[in-house]
């Protein structure tokens, strides 16, 4: 089978497509013929050794894919050849084929396409677990969202709108601005200009929002801190901006404000019971026709890096995909 490889650190241009040994599958475990695999932040941040877990050399990037079971190994059960699934492999995803534990199946229906099942499962169980379990968001709650325009951020808004909210969207341009404003969000915030805090105070009579969901971290995480509600919560889900920045504990008891972190990894091990029962919550909304994922960008296979620039020049608008094998 083919897989793009990764086997020096580097931007995406150090990546090979090459042939390997099909994968076999081993006790609990599917190989799933991947159809179509969803690229993440993370991704672009392993392939040059700067993610907090990073595998052996070689190995091929890729966290969550669309396809049809090829074959199950030992012990697999409520799974068979040829069942539609989303996976989340955790690694292995940009190849033509990756093994997958029973835990990171899940069947998608008819009406799921392979782009969206690629897409679906780390941004909305990311930011469901944050509004839900870390926030607890309450209705009429005033949310802000940063970088609202990425696969987590938009996910955050719809959700925050379904639990609820008065969610204030915001993103770096009006372009990005103009493309979240399809979920109809309350309000909608441009700092671009680097203004963030006293547009939220602004936007909130001079309160601050009661949660900020913010995965760029830097300057923005900052001022965050300065535009935060009493009892408000600020999420920690990732560091676009580059920049890890620092929590400044006067503001905290000044605001009676708290920094909560959203690491989807660590709570799907600890609390294996309540990441399945967020994902079924998840995937009735989509049933029901309550959740509508947007994959805007999708590259063929041998385009590994064009995707990935998406990333690199920071012009994400939704899901970026490529597309492994036609449907």
């Amino acid at each position: 089978m083919k897989a793009i490889l990764c086997k020096s650190y580097g931007p995406p241009e150090n990546l090979v497509l090459e042939e390997v040994e099909d994968p076999v599958a081993g006790e609990n475990e599917a190989i799933v013929e991947v159809y179509a695999a969803s690229l993440n932040f993370p991704d672009g941040l392993q392939i040059q050794g700067k993610y907090q877990f990073q595998p052996p050399m070689p190995f091929s990037p890729g966290s969550e894919v669309g396809g049809i079971i090829k074959s199950v190994g030992p012990g697999l059960k409520d799974f068979q050849a040829g069942d539609r699934v989303m996976a989340t492999p955790g690694i292995g995803g940009l190849a033509e084929q990756v093994s997958v534990n029973a835990d990171g199946l899940r069947k998608i229906p008819d009406s799921m396409d392979f782009k969206t099942a690629a897409g679906f499962a780390m941004v909305y169980t990311t930011s469901y677990y944050a509004l839900k379990q870390r926030a607890q968001l309450q209705p009429g709650e005033t949310l802000l969202v940063l970088g609202a325009s990425g696969g987590v951020g938009l996910a955050a808004v719809e959700l925050g709108k379904l639990m609820g909210a008065r969610v204030i969207a915001a993103a770096s341009t009006d372009e990005k601005l103009d493309f979240v404003n399809r979920l109809q969000p309350d309000a909608l915030l441009n700092y671009g200009d680097g203004d963030l805090k006293e547009k939220v105070k602004a936007l909130t009579d001079g309160k601050g929002a009661d949660v900020i969901y913010d995965p760029v971290g830097g300057d923005l995480f900052d001022q965050s801190c300065r535009c935060i509600n009493w009892n408000g919560r600020l999420l920690v889900v990732g560091f676009t901006s580059g920049r890890i920045p620092e929590y400044k504990a006067n503001l905290a008891l000044l605001k009676g404000s708290s920094m909560v972190g959203v690491f989807l990894g660590r709570f799907r091990k600890e609390e294996p019971s309540e990441y399945e029962k967020n994902f079924s919550d998840l995937l009735a909304m989509y049933n029901q026709g309550k959740l509508s994922p947007i994959v805007t960008e999708s590259f063929p296979m041998a385009e590994y890096v064009k995707a990935f620039e998406v990333f690199s020049q920071r012009r994400v608008m939704g899901k970026v995909t490529l597309e492994i094998k036609a449907e």
